[in-house]
């Protein structure tokens, strides 16, 4: 009970601290407004991670630091799609991260929405030709198919080059990165949804499209950082909780929501925690601010193998990546049902609306420490099904489709959840085995992206021998 009060009257400082405070919104507009992008391997890039950093110390947080890594860097050059056959005109396109300089020429063949069955109705028919599937996901499969996962199945196919096609009107090109840390096999752009739709149209009326790709985009190696920030607990245990959120966005957007709305949300966390709770922490709270996850969760990769003789010592993380858009503020957790009273518990006491639910994906951050069987959620709504990403990952993911009371929300249920996380006296998680991990990756749906992945690494291992 005196815990339980000690956390209610943090709680009243911290809430009252941040609804009352523009602090989140300030340090948006800078990551957004001033730093635009921060692409992985451009200079704004490079001054997010400072602007974080002096942020952390300004709010007084301790052992700060950047971790820096290599990468496989990837520079955009010039797309072109022109259709030769049966007209000549040229549609507008963009290359996808880790798109190869490429010159093909190939019929095009539409794979719907790119969902497991319509690739394998198209079995034998992919061998050099463009594939092109759209963004959507089937409304009766019950989950989300990932762009890798349509890209990786057509280069499984045979395919030559890949067109991702966006499902939402009025927003141009979708993008978004066609591999993991590495040049992908086979050319891959983007084009609109009306674009896309033109190409259906033409094809139904004048029969087969011949199309010609040419793209001129670069692949060389690069660096780029992680920034490590802590408040140090007094327990002799020397257990920690990590929040994270990554920080890069893609080169044709802000990433107003996705990322930086998260990003900020753990930087808001991060100060009201220190001003109020730094003296009441058992545990440490690590604090990360990932990066190049964009092209392929590369800075937590690199973070969970730096740090791997830790990993025993973590008893959460939670990855706030988009948290700060209009979402309920939940805690989805990765297969951890022994995990779910302890948060109902939590958002009982905090008298919120913190939804919980189980389900796991490996398109975040959470995924490295998933693979390591560190416990792991994600700050989402647990309830909400497969959905498009809207404006997300185009270029009209802006700051103006941020809200401050969003902000203050995430914030808030992000920063309660952490002190509590750190000072549970008996935490009823640990980490899991590589076998239950294991089990999990061959059995659950929503790792069928993965499995596609591991499955074209296999045969890329094989073609090298």
């Amino acid at each position: 009970m005196q815990r339980e009060n000690l956390h209610l009257q943090i709680d009243r400082q911290i809430i009252g601290d941040i609804f009352t405070s523009r602090a989140p919104m300030d340090n948006l507009e800078v990551l957004c407004d001033d730093l635009g992008a921060r692409f992985a391997g451009t200079p704004q890039e490079r001054q997010a991670a400072e602007f974080i950093a002096a942020t952390c110390k300004k709010y007084g947080l301790e052992n700060i630091r950047l971790e820096a890594y290599p990468y496989a860097g990837w520079s955009r050059g010039e797309a072109r799609l022109e259709i030769l056959e049966p007209s000549g005109r040229v549609l507008p396109c963009i290359s996808l991260p880790y798109c190869p300089a490429a010159d093909i020429s190939a019929e095009l063949l539409f794979a719907g929405y790119g969902s497991p069955d319509e690739y394998a109705a198209l079995a034998g028919k992919m061998q050099g030709r463009l594939v092109l599937a759209g963004s959507a996901s089937p409304p009766d499969l019950g989950r989300w198919v990932h762009r890798k996962e349509k890209y990786e199945r057509a280069v499984l196919g045979g395919a030559a080059g890949f067109v991702f096609v966006s499902e939402h009107p009025g927003v141009g090109p979708e993008t978004g990165s066609l591999q993991n840390d590495r040049p992908g096999p086979i050319p891959g752009i983007s084009i609109s949804k009306e674009d896309g739709e033109f190409l259906q149209r033409l094809s139904r009326r004048k029969g087969p499209l011949k199309l010609r790709l040419h793209t001129s985009d670069i692949n060389e190696k690069r660096e780029s950082w992680n920034v490590v920030a802590e408040l140090p607990g007094s327990s002799a245990a020397a257990e920690m909780v990590i929040l994270g959120c990554h920080y890069d966005g893609h080169d044709i957007s802000q990433g107003a929501v996705d990322p930086a709305s998260g990003m900020v949300l753990v930087m808001e966390a991060a100060r009201v925690l220190a001003l109020y709770a730094a003296a009441h922490l058992e545990c440490t709270v690590r604090f990360v601010a990932f990066g190049t996850e964009e092209i392929g969760l590369v800075g937590a990769h690199r973070y969970v193998e730096a740090h791997a003789d830790e990993l025993d010592r973590v008893r959460f993380m939670y990855n706030l990546d988009s948290a700060g858009g209009p979402s309920r503020k939940g805690v989805v957790l990765h297969c951890w049902p022994e995990l779910e009273s302890f948060f109902t518990q939590a958002a009982r006491e905090m008298v919120a609306e913190v939804p919980v639910g189980q389900k796991v994906h490996p398109h975040s951050d959470h995924f490295p420490f998933f693979l390591k069987g560190v416990p792991s959620g994600h700050m989402s709504d647990p309830e909400a099904g497969p959905k498009g990403r809207g404006f997300g990952h185009t270029a009209y993911d802006t700051l103006d489709k941020v809200e401050l009371e969003n902000l203050r929300r995430g914030s808030a249920t992000a920063a309660r959840l952490v002190l509590r996380l750190a000072n549970a006296p008996d935490f009823p998680a640990r980490r899991r085995s590589c076998e239950a991990v294991r089990a999990i990756l061959d059995t659950d749906p929503d790792m069928e992206a993965y499995r596609v992945a591991q499955a074209l690494a296999q045969q890329g291992a094989r073609s090298d021998r």
